[in-house]
């Protein structure tokens, strides 16, 4: 290894470092993912041993509940918890007013196909939605839309992979919401919560890491602000001096 290729290799080991960090913040980490699959697992189990909807969907909306009060106490972020408590809720209110169990994992089927979707049409129209939610998280914003091709394109695969991995999915769970029943489906979509999830984070690491980095537009405007005062400083120095150097010649006169 020449000197000139441990640089190389030490900001490759950063950008996948900072990567890693910021698709743990944006898609909730190990425990973002239990508290997706603890309402639902726990949903299925109580359902699986006595059949009662009502029982079943309590211990659903109750243990969703614990984790957003945990995540209070700790003071910890909620968004997480706070979107497991409007997915199960919705799913809860569905089945209770069709009186059909089934339906607490329709809301959460509808969404994940709409969310493939949107992560196809974007990535067609040119604004790739992983994009959208990682631009943020890395201060980069929408500066990889004009400013950073490769990124794009990084983004652009990614939210291919996003999208046919759920399309995928839905491909599976469909046809058993209409052929299965409750507890069949309900232990298949706990099965697949996780590892599609998995590999489509690991398909969207690879691809970013491989990528340029990402503009920091905050520390743009940051130097630019700084770089404006400065200026503002500079001119209202050299006025100073100019109006001490115009009293001074008045003064001279004077005398």
């Amino acid at each position: 290894m020449t000197s000139l290729d441990k640089p190389t290799e030490d900001a490759q080991q950063d950008s996948r470092a900072v990567t890693e960090a910021a698709l743990f913040e944006a898609f909730g980490g190990v425990r973002g993912m239990v508290e997706t699959v603890v309402p639902g697992l726990l949903f299925v189990t109580i359902f699986t041993i006595n059949k009662d909807l009502h029982w079943s969907a309590i211990a659903a909306i109750t243990v969703s509940l614990l984790l957003v009060v945990v995540r209070l106490v700790m003071r910890d972020t909620v968004k997480h918890a706070f979107s497991g408590v409007f997915g199960v809720a919705f799913g809860v209110v569905f089945a209770m007013m069709t009186g059909n169990a089934k339906d607490f994992y329709l809301p959460g089927m509808l969404y994940t196909l709409g969310l493939a979707l949107a992560y196809i049409i974007t990535t067609l129209a040119g604004v790739p939605l992983i994009g959208l939610i990682l631009g943020p998280v890395f201060k980069e914003n929408l500066s990889w839309r004009t400013r950073n091709p490769g990124r794009k394109k990084a983004y652009a695969k990614a939210s291919w992979a996003w999208g046919l991995i759920l399309l995928a999915k839905c491909a599976i769970l469909f046809p058993l919401y209409w052929w299965a029943n409750t507890a069949q489906l309900g232990w298949v979509l706990v099965a697949l919560k996780i590892p599609p999830f998995l590999l489509a984070v690991w398909l969207t690491w690879v691809f970013l890491a491989k990528a340029p980095a990402p503009i920091d537009v905050f520390a743009e405007m940051e130097a630019a602000e700084k770089a404006e005062e400065e200026r503002k400083a500079a001119l209202a120095e050299e006025r100073g001096e100019e109006r001490g150097e115009a009293t001074a010649g008045r003064h001279r006169r004077d005398v």
